[in-house]
């Protein structure tokens, strides 16, 4: 599964600038954390707000899908030793809209303590820019813990907008994470959990460090093609 969202002829020279800017600035053995929410829904698709996907027939065809069936909302942090998470946002059982409060809460009472635990040291953390990811109490709790090491919209170094094709999340983390989870078909919020949960602490090592290889090649890949979305590349786990 390939994700894109569609572009206008002004994000073209942003994508080159900022792919550009992230080969220049962080350097080769840098730790970078990967970070993003999905929707998981029963009815067997993961979405984002605004993505779309490329067919299964044709991966150069965009179309949108349904998005009203039951469903959990994934927060993930990938790098290539491990992933944080998966933290849900749910209040008493139930899947709740994510937005500038919750994150920070998110941050200070899942992520930080999670950091802690593994000591890591100066860790890149790049996230897209969405609303909820660069209100002003987001970015302010972020730049705490990442002080001139956040890649984000208002970050130290701007991620593009429109590029779910340049970030691991997408272009592996949650497409492998689908095919895995549906394959055991749950029925009902609880096990949807439970499976995602079992699924994220399976990834093998291996593939995070393919995945987060590939982050550099495909920022490369991004300058030589224009800016334009990388349409023939797909990511391969084995």
């Amino acid at each position: 599964m390939v994700v894109v969202q569609e572009l206008s002829p002004r994000d073209f020279q942003n994508r080159i600038t900022a792919c550009a800017m992230l080969l220049e600035k962080i350097p080769l053995d840098a730790l970078h954390f990967f970070s993003d929410e999905a929707h998981f829904h029963l009815s067997g698709y993961v979405n984002k707000q605004n993505m779309r996907y490329w067919s299964g027939n044709n991966r150069r065809e965009l179309h949108d899908r349904p998005l009203h069936s039951d469903k959990m909302t994934v927060w993930c942090a990938l790098l290539r030793v491990g992933v944080i998470g998966p933290y849900f946002f749910e209040e008493d059982s139930h899947t709740v809209t994510v937005n500038s409060q919750r994150y920070v809460v998110m941050m200070k009472n899942f992520l930080e303590p999670a950091l802690e635990e593994v000591h890591l040291g100066n860790v890149w953390f790049q996230q897209d820019g969405a609303m909820v990811h660069t209100a002003q109490d987001s970015m302010t709790v972020l730049r705490a813990k990442f002080p001139g090491r956040l890649i984000s919209l208002r970050g130290d170094i701007l991620w593009a907008a429109h590029s779910p094709d340049l970030t691991p999340c997408d272009f592996f983390l949650w497409g492998y994470l689908k095919a895995e989870v549906f394959k055991h078909r749950p029925t009902n919020l609880l096990q949807l959990k439970n499976v995602i949960q079992q699924k994220v602490a399976q990834i093998p090592v291996h593939m995070l460090e393919r995945a987060e290889g590939n982050f550099r090649k495909r920022l490369r890949q991004c300058i030589e093609s224009g800016g334009h979305h990388l349409q023939d590349i797909l990511f391969k786990t084995t």
